[in-house]
């Protein structure tokens, strides 16, 4: 979706748990640019965020689907490569498709999370989790096809890209890609060994600097 090497290197600096919120009211206040970070259960979500800002344990880890409950709020500060200073939040969102979540609960869910993307005036980019090893489920097609429909922008992003060969990352992404209909690259990531890391950083930057 984002193309070209002319674009200065974001490096995080340290990012920490601001809130966590159901309702708009319980945002934090300000105009800082938000990102979006939103996927199926057990899709390596917290892993990839607590790789991206090199924070162990920023986002906890796991092993039970559907943990994260509310609107996760972080603050991450990040500086340009002129040595500009930037703030930015990074939101987790709850995961979708966990079918043993009460019926009550996944409405509720629905509800904010749908307020928040459609609705929150500062988010700039919506990232989509995808597991590579598997082709996309109805879920994450419903998701994407929703999610495109926001204000904000979708970046797919394949998760646990180091169980997979080169060919087969190749392979597994252009067929996400295309069950999907989008347009653009997906970002293979490798959360154990960093792989990824940097081309998310420079999709994360030129959002930040529009």
């Amino acid at each position: 979706m984002m193309t070209g090497t002319d674009i200065a290197k974001l490096h995080i600096l340290n990012a920490k748990y601001l809130a966590s919120a159901v309702r708009p009211d319980q945002y934090p206040p300000g105009e800082v640019v938000e990102v979006a970070f939103i996927g199926r259960s057990n899709v390596g979500k917290s892993s990839l965020i607590n790789s991206l800002c090199r924070h162990r344990g920023l986002a906890l880890v796991s092993g039970r689907p559907g943990k994260t409950q509310t609107v996760n709020f972080f603050s991450v500060n990040a500086k340009l490569e002129e040595e500009q200073r930037i703030e930015w939040f990074l939101v987790d969102l709850p995961g979708y498709g966990y079918a043993k979540t009460a019926k009550s609960n996944k409405l509720q869910w629905s509800k904010f999370i749908s307020q928040y993307i459609m609705e929150s005036p500062r988010l700039r980019l919506v990232c989509q989790l995808i597991d590579i090893r598997h082709d996309p489920m109805e879920s994450d097609k419903d998701a994407y096809q929703w999610l495109s429909q926001g204000p904000a922008p979708v970046q797919l992003i394949a998760t646990k890209a180091d169980k997979l060969n080169r060919s087969q990352i190749k392979k597994n992404t252009d067929t996400i890609a295309r069950q999907l209909g989008a347009q653009g690259r997906v970002i293979p990531y490798s959360a154990l060994k960093g792989d990824g890391r940097d081309e998310l950083l420079d999709t994360i930057s030129r959002i930040l600097l529009k």
